[in-house]
């Protein structure tokens, strides 16, 4: 909950920096050093992780100012060293002059890090040489008190015993709660309902405030509507309208491929509510758009709204051309990314790449890189690979825009305004008679 993650770092061989220059020859003396010392910055977080300690070893002995190396998120080697327990690692990492109070981008220091995981070898080596224990996950915070996500809830803030659980069921879990299908007032609607035994967790309870304050801004016809939240009581609730269609990848599994005018006008809905979040200066990102979040209003299937707003983002956007520095590897594996998987600064463009990864299985009738388990295949496009279209004959202006979407270069891909304009274009230019032509590779 705190953002941090457990992944590897950016895989050590490429070149991160690069300006993307493929030659090295043309580039100054200074040039050539700062590519080579953000390589090898990557190698020391990547073989730390690893658990290598001979080749951690082997490069401190080449460049001690490694030992203090930071990624994006200001971790250093003794950060991904003590979240693991790898004592080995840590020790020699200390050896050669590392930081034992070094705070991360969430003032974590590594004993923090090395007591949320439990890694009781590494808090006794880190305490010995003087390791304090900071920031969110240290062992030296009490519990606090949590405010209201607003001040003015009045209009939201909801009474738990108006909620009808007698004939509720489960159509949702994750790590931190259940969503239920329930009852308010009558009607029926979705409550994430945060588990009791976590309703206390500063950090669990934090991020609740988050989406409570994101969707109380929210009002668009392609975005699940917030009817209110209780915060006043455990466990903690959030209630959203409840949506009979079910969810995207539930009706792409029972469906496969889909016509061309139910593609686009899916596409178009979600390029819609998209295009809502995205609208400057206040951009929101939502960082986790797959099938499992787009919703279908009935079963009817003609109308397709965005929900789950757990993991987005509210910037403000002082610049056009703003990128951030933001958790890695936040999301889903299968539809994230380079940049996210990558630990690369980002912006709102990483949406419109999950967008073209959703094009694509709505085109497809098959996740993305559906042969390959869900890391792996974000490695893959990390490389630089990108799904193969197998299906033949249909729109090559969708397939063309898919392809726009999912560029490598985030600036190399559309808004979601140029998008909708895009899809108005290709819906009008179909017949109601076009198929899709299906062959094998």
């Amino acid at each position: 909950m705190s953002g941090k993650e457990t992944a590897p770092p950016v895989n050590p061989t490429e070149e991160v920096g690069s300006g993307g220059s493929s030659g090295t020859s043309s580039f100054p003396a200074d040039k050539k050093k700062e590519k080579t010392r953000v390589s090898r910055t990557s190698l020391i977080l990547w073989h730390t992780h690893q658990n290598d300690a001979s080749s951690v070893r082997k490069l401190l002995q080449e460049d001690g100012n490694l030992v203090n190396a930071r990624d994006y998120d200001n971790r250093t080697p003794l950060h991904v060293a003590s979240l693991h327990g790898w004592t080995d690692v840590a020790k020699y990492l200390l050896e050669y002059g590392a930081d034992v109070n070094a705070q991360d981008r969430w003032k974590n220091t590594p004993l923090a890090d090395a007591e949320g995981a439990k890694k009781h070898s590494v808090i006794e080596l880190l305490k010995s040489h003087g390791g304090l224990s900071f920031g969110q996950n240290g062992s030296h915070f009490e519990p606090k008190p949590v405010l209201p996500p607003l001040p003015n809830k009045c209009d939201w803030e909801i009474d738990p015993f108006e909620l009808d659980f007698s004939t509720s069921s489960v159509i949702g879990k994750g790590s931190f709660g259940e969503i239920l299908k329930a009852f308010w007032r009558g009607t029926p609607v979705a409550v994430k309902r945060i588990l009791p035994s976590l309703s206390d967790d500063r950090l669990v309870i934090q991020d609740f405030r988050h989406e409570v304050k994101l969707l109380v801004k929210l009002r668009h016809p392609n975005i699940v509507q917030f009817l209110g939240a209780v915060t006043d009581r455990r466990p903690l609730m959030l209630i959203t309208e409840y949506l009979r269609g079910g969810d995207l990848h539930q009706f792409l599994k029972e469906k496969g491929s889909l016509s061309p005018s139910t593609t686009i006008n899916f596409a178009l809905d979600i390029a819609r509510g998209m295009a809502y979040l995205h609208n400057e200066p206040n951009v929101i990102i939502h960082r986790d758009l797959k099938p499992r979040n787009v919703l279908l209003v009935n079963s009817n299937a003609d109308h397709l709204k965005v929900g789950d707003f757990g993991l987005s983002k509210l910037i403000k956007v002082q610049n056009t051309n703003d990128v951030y520095k933001m958790t890695g590897e936040t999301g889903s594996y299968r539809y994230m990314a380079p940049e996210v998987f990558k630990h690369r600064k980002y912006d709102k463009k990483v949406d419109v790449f999950s967008f073209a990864m959703i094009l694509y299985e709505m085109l497809e009738g098959d996740p993305p890189l559906s042969n390959y388990e869900p890391y792996e295949a974000a490695k893959f496009i990390a490389d630089g690979h990108r799904p193969t279209f197998r299906a033949k004959g249909y729109i090559p202006d969708l397939r063309e825009l898919t392809e726009h979407c999912w560029a490598a270069d985030m600036n190399q891909r559309p808004s979601f305004l140029e998008i909708l304009k895009k899809l108005e274009k290709i819906k009008d230019s179909i017949t109601p008679d076009h198929h899709w032509h299906l062959f094998a590779q």
